[in-house]
């Protein structure tokens, strides 16, 4: 899945891109893909592109007056096209979702591998309207966001760090990868209760998110959008990388397993050398 600094790059490329240019036709091509209807996509057939942001992990494009607002989810990625095809795409064949074609001939489509639809896209007249964005939490670059703004969101949490770290409406555009980066850096078990954290410990973690976040955005940063995954996957020090040996102590990378996800750590690193429970117990093995 794409998170805060996949989708930064992505602001940054269309920024470059997309920004002053009109688009000439918006084509849903998937009919999961559209959650809104008023206003209708034909309102932005004519209009230029003023602005593109990052809300969490929602690429948000204003466009004559309106925001198109877009959530990647799991399986889905932006596709840039300097030339697209002259002949239409057909609805329900492979990936593609949705269409923009701009006026210069240039464009993008949203695209979605998998069976399990969840891209989302919305047409509105403020990104608010939209239910994912209006429960973001504070985004964890913003200048405002220092240790004593993390300290007391983090007071009267009494979760497992990892679920914390992932929740959007606590902190946006965090989600499994860089949770399990973030946790490896602060040498802090996944499992470990928000509650339990000491002051020293919640400036660690602190620290470990600013500089996880940041270092991968610094990395993504003029990567072209088609190498952003593989640019994510090669930066990545514990995610997705059960059996290898950790680049920090060279203890081997372990992993627990969910219904739908997983998580990576270093026993090493992370749990004082203790392989983590099942995930029903969410404790330690002892």
């Amino acid at each position: 899945m794409p998170e805060l600094p996949e989708v930064e790059a992505l602001r940054e490329f269309l920024d470059t891109h997309l920004v002053g240019q009109e688009i000439v036709r918006v084509l849903p091509l998937a009919i999961s893909v559209l959650k809104t209807y008023d206003p209708p996509l034909s309102a932005i057939e004519g209009a230029e592109v003023t602005a593109v942001e990052r809300r969490g992990k929602w690429l948000d494009i204003t466009v004559g007056g309106l925001h198109l607002v877009t959530h990647l989810a799991r399986a889905g990625w932006l596709q840039w096209k300097d030339e697209v095809p002259a002949a239409p795409p057909r609805p329900g064949k492979g990936p593609l979702a949705l269409r923009v074609v701009l006026a210069s001939g240039s464009g993008f489509d949203l695209t979605e591998a998998g069976t399990t639809k969840r891209l989302a896209v919305h047409l509105v007249r403020d990104a608010g309207e939209v239910p994912g964005v209006a429960r973001l939490g504070p985004d964890p670059l913003a200048n405002a966001f220092d240790r004593d703004a993390f300290a007391a969101l983090l007071a009267g949490e009494r979760r497992q760090i990892k679920g914390a770290l992932r929740d959007q409406g606590l902190i946006a555009g965090i989600g499994n990868a860089y949770s399990d980066e973030i946790l490896h850096a602060a040498k802090m078990s996944p499992f470990k209760p928000v509650q339990n954290l000491g002051e020293d410990e919640i400036t660690t973690l602190y620290e470990a998110l600013r500089s996880t976040l940041g270092e991968a955005v610094e990395r993504s940063r003029g990567v072209a959008a088609g190498r952003l995954k593989a640019e994510k996957k090669s930066g990545l020090r514990v995610h997705g990388r059960t059996g290898q040996p950790c680049p920090v102590c060279g203890d081997t990378i372990r992993e627990v397993s969910f219904s739908d996800s997983s998580l990576q750590y270093c026993p090493t690193c992370q749990t004082g050398g203790k392989p983590l429970a099942d995930r029903r117990l969410s404790r330690l093995l002892k």
